[in-house]
């Protein structure tokens, strides 16, 4: 059998309609579709060092780990990118060292685990208590391939980077959290570090971490749009899909490895 290669560069994601219009914003797209393939995708291509590379978007038709799984592993067959690139909008954290986490603030994973996973018992079994429920967690995660972490660190360390950028592990649930008890209880206790909070990337870096060869590299950007509590609205929605989509073009027109 012939051995698969790399036939695209970076392929992009993008959930809601603000993240949509962020990532057309940055490239003049053209539209591709494939008989028996409902998935509308933008291709482009972009220069870096005096050559062309391609480019490919796909927007995930809902929010949630189902469909971004499904779109994901399409985008990876359909494509073979080389690197396949969460942008969007997240949940800010503003805990501790993340004190001061602003809107559009930048958080990159180097880890995503799924917070939801869990069973719901009576409380005298669980120590995290809801009322008269309590939650048993079982949080399972991915790891961002170790090989691609000094590229971003670099990135987000450059002179040139145009974003102020956190590095650390994002959690992702099938539900939008607007509950500082949830954050406390349930995310603070399994990973403190915790940078960012999302509903799709733990979907994409599995897909991307389960695929055949030749697997992509998965990589989460995600800018911060709120913070997870009671105050949570649409307000920064705009800004953040759009200082998302302007770093992960910083990593993949001057930084990532396209050789």
């Amino acid at each position: 059998m012939k051995k698969q290669s790399y036939e695209t560069d970076v392929a992009l994601l993008s959930v809601t309609t603000t993240e949509f219009r962020a990532v057309t914003h940055f490239h003049d797209w053209r539209a591709k579709t494939f008989p028996g393939d409902d998935q509308i995708y933008d291709v482009a291509t972009f220069e870096r060092d005096g050559r062309q590379h391609t480019l490919v978007h796909a927007k995930i038709g809902e929010m949630g780990m189902t469909a971004a799984a499904a779109t994901a592993m399409k985008v990876i067959f359909t494509f073979r990118p080389r690197y396949l690139i969460m942008v969007g909008i997240a949940a800010g954290v503003a805990k501790n060292e993340l004190e001061d986490q602003r809107y559009g603030d930048v958080v990159v994973a180097d880890v995503v685990w799924n917070y939801s996973a869990g069973k719901f018992v009576s409380p005298e079994q669980a120590e995290i208590h809801y009322g008269n429920l309590g939650f048993l967690p079982r949080s399972t995660s991915e790891s961002i391939p170790e090989e691609i972490m000094p590229y971003l660190r670099r990135a987000a360390a450059s002179e040139e980077n145009p974003c102020h950028v956190y590095i650390g592990p994002m959690a992702c649930g099938s539900t939008v959290v607007a509950n500082r008890e949830l954050l406390e209880k349930q995310i603070y206790t399994q990973y403190q570090r915790t940078a960012g909070l999302d509903m799709e990337s733990y979907a994409v870096v599995y897909a991307a971490n389960h695929a055949s060869d030749p697997k992509p590299t998965p990589i989460i950007v995600k800018s911060v749009c709120d913070f997870a509590d009671s105050r949570k609205s649409d307000e920064y929605q705009r800004f953040a899909a759009y200082s998302s989509c302007e770093f992960a073009k910083f990593l993949y027109e001057k930084i990532l490895p396209m050789d």
